[in-house]
């Protein structure tokens, strides 16, 4: 039995180096030829593996060729052998041509300056149009359009203001009543203090305003410094102008566009001096947008649009009874779009003794301060003049409730009591940036002190003419 034992061992052994020499070798022909035609939309991981391992580029192929001959069957090896054999003839070819990537190799790196050289222009050229559009030439056009403005038609001023203030210069107004009192006077005496005191009181001047005014009058005339009619009027005059020095001038532009926000009383004319307003803006050659925001009266939105078509301005509007605030917030967008110079926003009139509605106001304010950061630019209040103390308490009121910026006093050319700039602005410090003298849109004027109080106290044309 051993030695039957032994061919048995002798044939296994036979078998087994028959299936580990001859079986094992077919299977990595197999394997060679599938991931051939695989390496071709891999191009570039073996590129970059060849040229760093020049020798070891079968040992490289093994292992990637043993992953895909797992999945395969063993009958379609057999039958794609012939296939296989053809595919293995390119390879070498595809071998020869991948040693090539090389030049590839070069490529980024001539690439990689290229991105540092587009990334060094990109921060230089963003920061380079932002401080173009910084200055945005609009406050440079806007001071060129102020400069012509003020400057030539003083005299005419005057005049126009003398005519405007007519009822003021009568003997029964202001200025007729007060030079009454240094007619016929060969000396000047402590009684003629008391008896301008009482005009001024009677004019609207206000007291704490009379007792400025006549406090260097008053001391002069007991130290005998002033001893002739003249001197005394010369120091009134003078100390008016003193009292007026922070007014004048129009509104300012300090943004585009920039919101002027009027408010007032019902009947002081904040409808009608927008209108007069904007065609005096128009006619410098600045873009003005009307906010119809006085939605409460169906009349005012109808008289501004009359305006807006006669002037050539953009009017914005609503719904009767629609929010205010809404309203000045859409003409804000409008005039930020066509690329406007100013907004003149109206609202509703406002007792200065109704806290609620002075509340509604501060509401209006605040959308417009959302529509525009440091809008509105301009808050001005609308003064009738012929209102006379009743104008003072309201201008203390609505100082106390908004950040206001200025005055424009109304109807001057209806009252005979022109005093009533002099308690405005000595009283409340709000300076006056325009006045109306009459219905026109040119007699909207901006507010000059010089010209206002030689126009009011001046005794005589030629003395104004010569002063102008």
């Amino acid at each position: 039995m051993d030695p039957l034992y032994i061919v048995i061992g002798l044939v296994v052994v036979a078998l087994a180096v028959y299936f580990l020499f001859i079986r094992k070798p077919e299977a990595p022909k197999k394997l060679e030829t599938p991931p051939e035609p695989k390496k071709l939309p891999e191009k570039k991981a073996p590129e970059r593996e060849e040229p760093a391992r020049a020798a070891g580029k079968p040992a490289k192929e093994e292992p990637k060729q043993a992953a895909p001959a797992k999945a395969k069957p063993a009958e379609e090896a057999k039958e794609a052998k012939k296939e296989e054999k053809k595919a293995a003839e390119p390879a070498p070819a595809v071998v020869e041509k991948q040693p090539e990537p090389a030049p590839v190799a070069k490529e980024p790196e001539a690439k990689q300056p290229e991105p540092a050289s587009v990334q060094a222009p990109t921060p230089v050229a963003e920061p380079a149009p932002k401080p173009a559009e910084a200055p945005a030439i609009k406050p440079v056009s806007i001071a060129a359009r102020e400069l012509p403005a003020p400057s030539a038609p003083r005299k005419k001023d005057v005049e126009g203001l003398r005519r405007g203030l007519t009822k003021a210069r009568e003997s029964e107004g202001f200025f007729g009543r007060l030079k009454a009192l240094f007619v016929g006077r060969s000396e000047v005496d402590p009684g003629l203090v008391d008896q301008i005191e009482e005009v001024l009181l009677t004019s609207d001047v206000g007291v704490k305003t009379t007792e400025a005014l006549l406090e260097e009058i008053r001391t002069g005339i007991k130290e005998k410094k002033l001893v002739k009619d003249e001197q005394v009027w010369d120091a009134l005059r003078r100390r008016a102008r003193e009292l007026l020095g922070g007014s004048g001038g129009s509104i300012k532009f300090p943004a585009r566009p920039t919101v002027v926000m009027f408010v007032g009383v019902n009947g002081a004319g904040k409808t009608t001096t927008i209108g007069k307003l904007a065609t005096k803006l128009k006619a410098e050659g600045r873009t003005v947008v009307l906010a119809a925001g006085d939605t409460f009266r169906a009349a005012a939105v109808q008289q501004l649009v009359v305006w807006g078509k006669r002037v050539g301005c953009e009017v914005v509007s609503g719904k009767d009874g629609a929010n205010p605030g809404a309203v000045i917030y859409d003409a804000i967008q409008k005039a930020a779009e066509i690329g406007a110079d100013v907004v003149l926003a109206d609202t509703a009139g406002r007792l200065h003794t109704k806290t609620n509605l002075m509340d509604e106001l501060k509401k209006v304010a605040r959308t417009i301060d959302k529509a525009l950061p440091g809008a509105p630019h301009e808050t001005l209040l609308v003064l009738d003049a012929t209102n006379g103390q009743n104008a003072l308490q309201q201008a203390a009121m609505f100082k106390e409730a908004l950040p206001l910026s200025g005055i424009v006093l109304t109807k001057l050319d209806g009252t005979a009591k022109g005093g009533v700039v002099l308690g405005i602005c000595a009283e409340h410090a709000l300076p006056v940036r325009y006045i109306g003298i009459g219905e026109r849109p040119d007699e909207l004027r901006d507010f000059n002190a010089d010209e206002f109080v030689e126009a009011l106290l001046g005794q005589t044309d030629e003395s104004t003419d010569a002063a102008a």
